[in-house]
């Protein structure tokens, strides 16, 4: 995917963002005044369940209450009004009165004005801009409550110090402003640890290159490296972008892009990964992924679509957010009435801004991001890549699971077992030759099997031309001037033609027959065998202990089915499905009420991944971009399901924790802030800031506390 290309209209809301600094935000493409990365675009996912108009024209989408702020930011003018806080406190006539002492000269006041006015507009500065952006995105929040309540405080202050009768806030908006300042450096903190430590993996790429360049090595900066150039890779350094191994072999790490724990070996002809290190061999590969186009790269943009993706329970949290702002501001207005009728001026404002300010629903403002921005980061550290933020949180409710086979229970590297020849006119090794023939321009994991078996041989690979494939039915060609097809049972019965007999000596419970005619005539057969990956059985027994039924789905014949479905000890499967008879068997499930997940490569199984109510792509490796998919398995482990499910109902948890927390906090807040406690209890404005900015790290603290099990 390119994200610098602009052969479209450009959105106006369109952002681009640095992949290291992602606070770093521009309306236009460019670089990163940071480290001097390439922007790249922040991609604008839907979810299957709602359509793209309706995204569009939400109340408040695109809204970002920290956009152009930068974390340091936020920490420089809360230092800065720190400092300006002190002399402010001690010029206070009620700190004064408080501490029994009294220090007073010509202009004091004034002095305190023009602290209390410096302390205002310089450190109230971003809960303005927050305020301008809540009005214009028609999401009025928590920026615009703080906005008001330091006002009302201020002008106030202000109108005490030019003379009228009562006793200023500047004491207590210094105070205010303070706390504000460090709640959302530290908010801000967090959301950004949970991201860069993924994005930080930009840091992993080496600064300079060694390139084969005309029969010498050269190092070069990484910037200059292109595709198709040939790199060496020495012990122990990291790999600088994606490639085939064309020389030497390795063990290499690549546990921070995969979650694969172990160093995985790589030989010839091998994929590596940006960003992996390696071990103690030394490798020679070809480039063929750089920048953008790499896997790191895709990765990260995969996880910074799914952090700014909504799901169900963040939109259920932004219109809570939303009634709880009114609720605040209404509530604050009641609150002045009431203690105005009662009190003086400076009691009732006080009531007032300690309220809007202690209501604030800032926690559950982050309630939800902190979650996302955390359990993205997780997954995708963990080679769990969640595309659809509403499928994933979905995935809790899963009553069935249906699985591809090949390259998902199983490793889908078939070798061949038997070649069977049914005529004297044609050799084993004739067969082999004319079935590697028709099967080189096939990607199925059966040609590959077969041309495996030509390379182990050493026979030679004949030309063929006429090529043709029939999904789920077999290939066809012209080879040698005949023509040849290998095919499956399905080929028999789509042409009305009776079964060929196979030979007692054939497995079919656990061997794949393929069938060759030549000239349309049966010449033999060739069985290829596939392996049960070692994790599925722990696999299929964790989701049957979370009571999801779990179904093989698959291409091959009713016995070979029966056989994995047995040793797996599965609820039932389907053989001899096509992919398009996979999409009304999930159809089906559906229709009788169940939540179905689909699991395959993401590929032959589009339609059904599609159709699911949450597609499962594995078998994917580097290809970030399996678009029927909501998530991908990045490792192919069908235990990684399990897995996800799991870490999909503890994200939920999570979410309701926070959630419960957040609406708890203010349900218990505003009447402690209105003053119900009086005369035996009142909270300052300050000591509500505490306690919403207290609350806002709680709800932190346990999205950080979320853990991948």
């Amino acid at each position: 995917m390119d994200h610098t290309q602009h052969d479209h209209p450009r959105d106006p809301r369109e952002n681009y963002t640095c992949p290291m600094h992602p606070e770093v935000t521009k309306p236009a493409p460019g670089k990163c005044p940071k480290c001097g990365m390439d922007l790249v675009r922040v991609e604008r996912k839907e979810n299957k369940q709602q359509p793209a108009h309706e995204h569009h024209h939400q109340a408040g989408q695109g809204y970002d209450k920290h956009a152009g702020h930068h974390t340091e930011n936020f920490l420089k003018r809360f230092w800065i009004c720190l400092v300006l806080t002190v002399p402010v406190i001690v010029l206070s006539p009620m700190i004064q009165h408080w501490l029994g002492f009294a220090w007073h000269f010509p202009g004091d006041k004034y002095l305190l004005l023009l602290l209390g006015s410096v302390i205002y507009f310089y450190g109230g500065m971003p809960f303005f801009k927050g305020m301008v952006s809540e009005i214009k995105f028609r999401n009025i929040g928590m920026m615009t409550l703080v906005a008001l309540a330091i006002s009302v405080a201020f002008f106030y202050s202000v109108a005490v110090v030019l003379g009228l009768a009562g006793m200023d806030f500047f004491w207590e908006l210094a105070t205010l402003i303070d706390i504000m300042l460090l709640g959302h450096w530290l908010e801000m903190r967090s959301q950004m640890a949970a991201s860069n430590a993924l994005q930080s993996l930009v840091a992993l790429l080496p600064s300079n290159v060694h390139v084969e360049r005309d029969g010498s090595v050269t190092d070069i900066d990484i910037k200059e490296l292109k595709n198709g150039e040939v790199v060496i890779i020495k012990p122990g350094e990291k790999i600088p972008a994606d490639g085939w191994v064309l020389e030497g072999h390795s063990f290499v790490n690549e546990s921070m892009l995969t979650g694969e724990s172990k160093p995985v070996k790589k030989d010839k002809d091998e994929k590596l990964i940006a960003g992996a290190v390696n071990g103690d061999g030394s490798l020679k590969i070809r480039v063929t992924a750089t920048g953008a186009d790499s896997y790191l790269n895709k990765v990260i943009s995969l996880v910074q679509s799914a952090q700014a993706a909504k799901s169900t329970t963040q939109n259920l949290a932004d219109r809570v957010a939303r009634w709880l702002t009114f609720i605040s501001i209404g509530t604050g207005a009641i609150t002045f009435i009431i203690w105005y009728a009662n009190h003086d001026l400076s009691v009732a404002l006080e009531r007032m801004v300690t309220v809007m300010v202690t209501a604030c629903p800032h926690a559950l403002g982050v309630a939800i991001p902190l979650v996302v921005a955390v359990s993205t980061t997780i997954s995708a550290t963990h080679g769990l890549l969640i595309r659809n933020r509403t499928a994933f949180e979905n995935a809790r409710n899963i009553t069935t699971i249906v699985f591809d086979k090949t390259g998902t229970l199983t490793k889908g590297s078939h070798e061949i077992q038997k070649i069977v020849s049914s005529t004297q006119q044609y050799t084993n090794q004739e067969l082999l030759q004319y079935a590697a023939a028709v099967q080189q321009h096939s990607e199925h994991y059966i040609a590959k099997g077969i041309l495996q078996e030509l390379k182990t041989k050493e026979l030679s690979l004949w030309p063929s031309t006429d090529f043709h494939y029939s999904q789920g039915i077999g290939v066809s060609a012209t080879v040698r001037g005949k023509k040849v097809i290998a095919a499956g049972p399905n080929y028999f019965s789509r042409e009305n033609k009776a079964l060929p007999m196979i030979p007692a000596e054939i497995d079919q419970d656990g061997e794949t027959i393929i069938f060759l005619l030549i000239d349309n005539e049966p010449a033999g057969l060739i069985t290829l065998a596939d392996t049960i990956r070692e994790t599925a059985p722990r696999a299929i027994a964790r989701l049957k202990q979370m009571n999801i039924k779990v179904y093989l789905l698959t291409g091959d014949n009713e016995k070979i089915a029966a056989s994995v479905s047995k040793k797996l000890s599965m609820d039932g499967y389907f053989a001899n499905i096509l992919p398009h008879q996979k999409q009304e068997e999930i159809k089906e499930f559906q229709e009788n009420g169940e939540v179905v997940a689909m699991t395959g490569d993401g590929v032959n199984d589009a339609p059904s991944l599609a159709q699911a109510d949450v597609g499962i792509a594995v078998g994917s490796g580097t290809d970030v971009a399996a678009e029927t998919a909501d998530i991908i398995l990045v490792n192919s482990d069908p235990e990684d399901v399990a897995v996800m499910i799991s870490f999909g109902r503890s994200t939920y948890r999570k979410m309701k924790q926070n959630l419960a927390w957040a609406i708890g906090y203010n349900v218990a807040a505003i009447p402690l802030a209105a003053g119900v406690l009086y005369p035996y209890f009142m909270l300052s404005p300050a000591m509500g800031a505490v306690l919403m900015s207290l609350s806002t790290v709680i709800v932190a603290i346990n999205a950080r506390s979320l853990r991948l099990k």
